[in-house]
């Protein structure tokens, strides 16, 4: 068989790895689209290293967007095969594909405008529309954890709990071909032990060969105490000594919910200062009934917490911000308040006009709680620049810029090695979704454990599978 990597090497986005079968069957994991600037990536996603009509099927890991944002796309190209997913994260597609293809048309009219007025007569096309979003729905197969599946005649898989976002999983294949059997690894993304509201990860079956995540692969993440200590200092510096805005970028599946249920805990605690929170975010607000909806993924802490307090997504200073005249008013509003907006990059989504508004207010702090690709605002700001465009207009930058690696919904390097610790029969792991000089500290770290070819694709490369 052949492993092709067509989305998500050497880079954190746009996951796709495509396993042809010697029988011309042909399993493509995740489909998602690549969150960056990078001009080398340009067209990525708008074309395909393969043919989307000869995809027998699709297996995903989980529901966000860079691995599953080009599903409607490769429908809209001719994909009829079955999606298989575990039941939650069907359910978070239906509203996340939705809001990705309105973002689509968004981009798409905002560019047209603009080749409008240069009189260009080519205009761009959205990658996706809400129709494409529709019928990509039909093709879901919703699948439960911890079982085995037939995908067809020669090849079964199994989902366990990533512990990442709700209804995330590790991926295993066992393929029969020719009287010999193989099982192939695909981690996702590897959540972290001991995080609020999902339940830890669990190591997947012993495999031959492993596809494995990176992105936290030359680091480690803030411990627990650590990591409230530091949040509450910075709501409370920020918003109490500054009278400034506390803006969180942050993914609206998982990092939003995580952190509106550790707030949560403050208030009860009385830790959390008397200033107002908003989840300004619409795709957030879905994602948080969505949530509510699958008690299945929670870990034994939030059940137990629930015996105390049956909403803890929500109290009495949190507001869900849907309608667009409040979002515009807090742009404005001088009032100090913690604003957790999208996307969690701040190249898209509500968070850009916050960024707009604030990214000179020397009052204000920008909380960047999760990775942010090199060339999105995120990224730039991590990397310490002194002034950013935005909407045309260059903006000085006066804000605090701080981060928290420790609410990354990734394992850092230790507890990647922690959860691939099991594996004794491996022939070689394949290294994805991680900047490649992160990537390389991950291959030196995991030689020490493992002694065997760790491989780091570049896009486009593609092995031999025996």
């Amino acid at each position: 068989m052949q492993l092709k990597f067509c989305g998500a090497a050497r880079s954190v986005t746009g996951s796709a790895h495509l396993i042809t079968l010697d029988n011309g069957f042909k399993i493509l994991l995740d489909c998602g689209l690549y969150q960056g600037r990078a001009k080398d990536m340009e067209d990525f996603n708008s074309r395909w290293l393969f043919n989307p009509r000869e995809i027998d099927c699709v297996v995903l890991s989980h529901a966000h967007i860079d691995h599953t944002g080009r599903l409607p796309k490769l429908v809209r190209d001719g994909f009829r095969g079955e999606v298989y997913a575990t039941h939650a994260t069907r359910s978070l597609c239906a509203i996340m594909l939705l809001d990705s293809a309105k973002i689509q048309e968004r981009d798409a009219e905002y560019a047209n405008r603009k080749l409008r007025k240069k009189k260009k007569k080519k205009l761009r096309k959205p990658l996706y529309v809400a129709e494409d979003v529709k019928e990509t729905m039909k093709l879901f197969c919703g699948m439960p954890y911890d079982r085995w599946f037939k995908i067809n005649d020669s090849v079964e898989v199994q989902y366990r709990d990533a512990g990442h976002i709700l209804g995330s999983s590790n991926v295993t294949l066992k393929i029969r071909e020719h009287g010999k059997e193989t099982l192939i690894g695909f981690t996702g993304d590897i959540g972290r032990p001991d995080r609020p509201i999902l339940r830890d990860p669990q190591q997947m079956p012993e495999v031959d060969f492993l596809i494995c995540e990176s992105t936290y692969g030359d680091r480690d993440h803030l411990s627990k105490p650590e990591e409230t200590d530091k949040l509450l200092s910075t709501i409370k510096t920020t918003c109490l000594e500054n009278q400034g805005k506390m803006i969180i970028p942050a993914f609206s599946v998982g990092r939003t919910q995580e952190i509106v249920y550790i707030l949560d805990q403050f208030e009860n605690a009385g830790m959390l200062p008397h200033v107002p929170v908003y989840v300004d975010s619409p795709l957030a607000v879905n994602a948080t009934e969505v949530f509510g909806a699958h008690p299945e993924c929670y870990d034994n802490e939030l059940n137990e917490y629930l015996l105390i307090d049956d909403n803890p997504f929500g109290f009495n200073n949190l507001t869900y911000v849907r309608n667009v005249e409040l979002s515009k008013a807090l742009n404005v509003s001088k009032e100090p308040c913690i604003i957790i907006s999208s996307s969690g990059m701040m190249n898209a989504g509500r968070v850009r006009h916050h960024l707009f508004h604030n990214i000179d207010d020397p009052r204000s702090t920008f909380l960047i709680v999760g990775y942010c690709a090199p060339s999105t605002p995120g990224g730039m700001l991590l990397a310490g620049i002194e002034e950013i465009k935005l909407y045309g207009e260059i903006k000085p930058v006066k804000a605090t810029i701080a981060r928290m690696d420790s609410f990354s919904a990734h394992g850092d390097r230790n507890e990647m090695i922690d959860f691939v610790r099991n594996q004794t029969r491996l022939k070689k792991i394949f290294l994805v979704h991680g900047e490649y000089d992160t990537q390389v500290a991950f291959r030196s770290l995991l030689d020490t454990y493992f002694h065997i070819s760790v491989e780091i694709p570049n896009l486009g490369d593609q092995y031999i599978i025996e």
